[in-house]
């Protein structure tokens, strides 16, 4: 569906409105589904200027999809949003940092020596706290620790005792060789996203301790390249388009000998599996969406992959329950774009105690790089909102599939004080299989 067909075809219903992410903070029918909507229409017939009060509103949505969900028609409020930041991009560009950052991430090679530096000066502005890394845990699993860095003093955009990722020595791609065998019959390709590979790697050990116990050969693909969300969200076409066509070519060819590629990021996920097919269809390249949307087929989250390996749930009952609460939060990525909400929870319940949060709907409100640095205090009272409910649920562990919501939401229980840890579920069931060893 084109922009146009979007905007037209809403009909004003105000279903989305009680479910919008923004509009909860801030009541105002301009930061509504239907009002962002009705705006785009407005800029586009010319009838508005795209000025920079029109770019604070289309910039304050948090990209949820709860109206997604919830209307009628299905109508992708998200890609019509997407767009119009495209055309603020164009207007009013991007900013310097924001450049920067999208320049690294696609640029491998050189992200890899500035991680490194990174890894060495960090402490010298930040606080860090906790560990990263399966291979540095203790015996318990390493779960009464958090990980990331706290701000020593304030920056721009950084505000002092802030919670942000913390960089590794050396990226867990360049960690690992290319291709592991487990003596299996079956070979996924690993897409582990940048957030894992950099910073979060303990999340990407978890998938090689889990596909070592399955029996399953796994192919790290080290040409992938980073999945272009931060810059689809922030309206830099022109980087997603380089970079969605070179991961879909070498996504085709390595699917000619793999069963599936295996992603343990919502977000990254849904870049993947939905959002290139709508991208190159904004973009009216229907060739590359098609291509696009086969490709997706054979991507999935992992979790969603692992529930569906024979009897891999039986084996991780076979190991018992600990003695650990945990609360599951849905990412908007994984429910709301995919579909993935009962796997996740099936294979934790299998040796934990899963509790649901009361509100297990809401959007955390990570919203994308403009939302945490410009309009970080919009994210952050979004993320006390979630903190609270968390810290109600009595949950000593809050899990996601999702390294976003991981920031932010390990962000903002540091800031309510709470003791309630953040672990992936992937990091958790692998303590379960190599708890043993660790004994």
């Amino acid at each position: 569906m084109l922009l146009k067909d979007i905007t037209n075809a809403c009909v004003k219903c105000g279903k989305c409105i009680p479910t919008c992410t923004i509009h909860e903070i801030n009541a105002d029918e301009t930061t509504s589904p239907r009002g962002f909507l009705d705006l785009i229409a407005a800029v586009k017939e010319e009838e508005l200027a795209l000025d920079k009060n029109i770019k604070k509103i289309f910039e304050s949505c948090f990209l949820c999809t709860n109206c997604v969900q919830v209307c009628p028609s299905s109508l992708r409020v998200d890609s019509a949003i997407e767009a119009i930041r495209f055309d603020l991009a164009q207007k009013y560009g991007i900013a310097w940092y924001k450049k920067l950052a999208f320049f690294l991430l696609s640029k491998r090679k050189i992200m890899d020596i500035v991680a490194k530096f990174g890894y060495v000066f960090q402490s010298c502005a930040f606080k860090i706290q906790g560990q990263n890394s399966i291979a540095n845990t203790d015996k318990k699993g390493d779960l009464q620790k958090s990980f990331g860095m706290r701000a020593r003093f304030s920056f721009p955009m950084v505000k002092k005792g802030r919670l942000l990722i913390s960089l590794n020595k050396k990226s867990f791609l360049n960690s690992q060789p290319e291709f592991i065998d487990n003596g299996g019959a079956k070979n996924i390709g690993f897409f582990v996203g940048c957030l894992a590979n950099y910073a979060y790697i303990s999340t990407a050990e978890a998938v090689l301790i889990i596909a070592k116990e399955l029996k399953i050969n796994v192919d790290l693909m080290k040409d992938q390249v980073c999945c272009g969300a931060p810059q689809y969200f922030t309206g830099d076409f022109k980087r997603v388009e380089v970079l969605a066509k070179k991961n879909i070519e070498y996504f085709e060819k390595k699917l000619e000998t793999l069963e599936a590629i295996i992603v343990p990021e919502a977000t990254c996920s849904a870049m993947l599996n939905v959002d290139y097919e709508h991208f190159f269809e904004l973009q009216n390249q229907p060739d590359w969406a098609k291509r696009a949307k086969q490709v997706a087929s054979k991507i999935t989250l992992a979790t969603k992959y692992f529930y569906e390996q024979h009897e891999f749930l039986s084996l991780l009952e076979k190991k018992g329950k600990q003695d650990l609460l945990i609360a599951y939060h849905d990412p908007c990525h994984a429910k709301k774009m995919q579909g993935v909400f009962k796997e996740p929870r099936a294979l934790l319940r299998a040796n934990f105690k899963l509790i649901e949060l009361s509100q297990k709907d809401t959007c955390c409100g990570f919203g994308g790089v403009s939302m945490q640095t410009e309009y970080y205090d919009k994210a952050l009272q979004v993320g006390l909102k979630k903190a609270e409910d968390i810290k109600a649920s009595k949950a000593q562990i809050i899990s996601a599939e999702c390294s976003a919501c991981r920031m932010q939401i390990s962000n903002a229980l540091t800031q309510a004080q709470s003791g309630v840890l953040f672990k992936n579920p992937l990091e958790l069931i692998a303590s379960v299989l190599t708890s043993q060893e660790r004994a």
